[in-house]
């Protein structure tokens, strides 16, 4: 603004500035008024031509009160002899003022809407994000809420029939089974559990589903010793074991072996399970809902990152998990 006085022969330098301060002053806590303005009239509630009318009407008044303050600044001036001098505004000097106001705020304007434009992309993507969140908890607790409870069912039955002939193993498949229960609703907690949790869980199914089979079911489980520190979403390997059972091991007569393996391929972490099937039972069996949940979870969780493939041949039937490598250390 002194540029503007001087330029306009008005007054030599100091005193330009000496009148511009105050000024400035009124006129920058003026430019405040433009953030309400344009909280008030956003873009997404009225039209173009509205905002555009009422920025101009709003830089127009704010030039005239800046304006008049600058006219009243140097009246109060000139009955001060003592201060400084008296000097004249001249119509061009008010143009060149008015202008530079008007445009000032309007700048303003424009620069506080764009704020308040990102501010509102900001907490529209918060929402967003927050939305995407509970939408993926509700999804994951629905997928875990449709696990089979035939297992349950099935051991308990079990535990009844042994209580009558077998004593001390209907004991020990009691026990075996309150334990995987603790353990169950201990992981069901958690989105993501170590590799370690995971096997020891699937440890005390099996104790169970040992006692059921005896002889007739074997396992043999063979972990890569780099992903001992893995993270996985919890309760994904005991649903593979307990399909495999129940769609492999249960329906052929002299039983056979469910192989697991778990294995580091740098950035990735790839589980297989192997089980035996009969020629007797459907192709289509055991590539049901268990597995479509598996991969309902996986998407939830990683997106497109994570796959879910299984196939059946003759004498097998197989299931691969590929997913992100984590690590509890990282």
């Amino acid at each position: 603004m002194g540029k503007i006085l001087v330029s306009a022969e008005f007054s030599d330098f100091s005193y330009a500035c000496f009148f511009a301060v105050p000024v400035s002053l009124f006129f920058g806590f003026l430019t405040s008024s433009a953030y309400y303005i344009c909280r008030s009239f956003q873009i997404q509630k009225y039209t173009f031509f509205l905002i555009a009318l009422v920025f101009i009407i709003s830089s127009f008044i704010s030039a005239a009160l800046a304006l008049c303050v600058a006219h009243a600044w140097n009246l109060l001036l000139e009955n001060l002899n003592d201060v400084a001098s008296p000097h004249n505004i001249t119509s061009k000097l008010d143009i060149a003022l008015f202008a530079s106001y008007f445009v000032l705020y309007l700048l303003a304007l424009l620069t506080y809407d764009v704020v308040i434009a990102f501010e509102h992309m900001r907490a529209a993507e918060k929402r967003e994000t927050y939305a995407h969140l509970l939408a993926r908890d509700a999804e994951l607790q629905v997928l875990r809420s449709q696990i089979d409870p035939h297992f349950l069912f099935n051991s308990l039955n079990s535990i009844s029939a042994l209580t009558a002939i077998d004593a001390k193993a209907a004991r020990e498949m009691t026990i075996a089974l309150a334990d995987f229960f603790r353990k169950t609703l201990t992981l069901s907690e958690q989105e993501k559990v170590s590799l370690d949790q995971e096997l020891s869980l699937c440890e005390d199914f099996l104790a169970v589903e040992k006692i059921r089979f005896g002889k007739k079911l074997q396992i043999a489980i063979e972990v890569d010793t780099s992903t001992n520190d893995a993270l996985i979403p919890s309760m994904i390997l005991q649903p593979l074991l307990e399909n495999a059972i129940k769609h492999g091991i249960r329906t052929i007569r002299q039983g056979g072996c469910i192989t697991v393996k778990i294995l580091r391929n740098t950035d990735w972490l790839h589980i297989r399970v192997t089980n035996p099937v009969t020629t007797d039972i459907s192709p289509a069996t055991g590539s049901g809902l268990g597995l479509q949940n598996l991969r309902c979870r996986f998407h939830a969780l990683y997106d497109d990152q994570a796959r879910v493939e299984w196939k059946r041949t003759e004498q097998e039937f197989i299931v691969e998990l590929t997913l992100p490598w984590e690590s509890k250390k990282s």
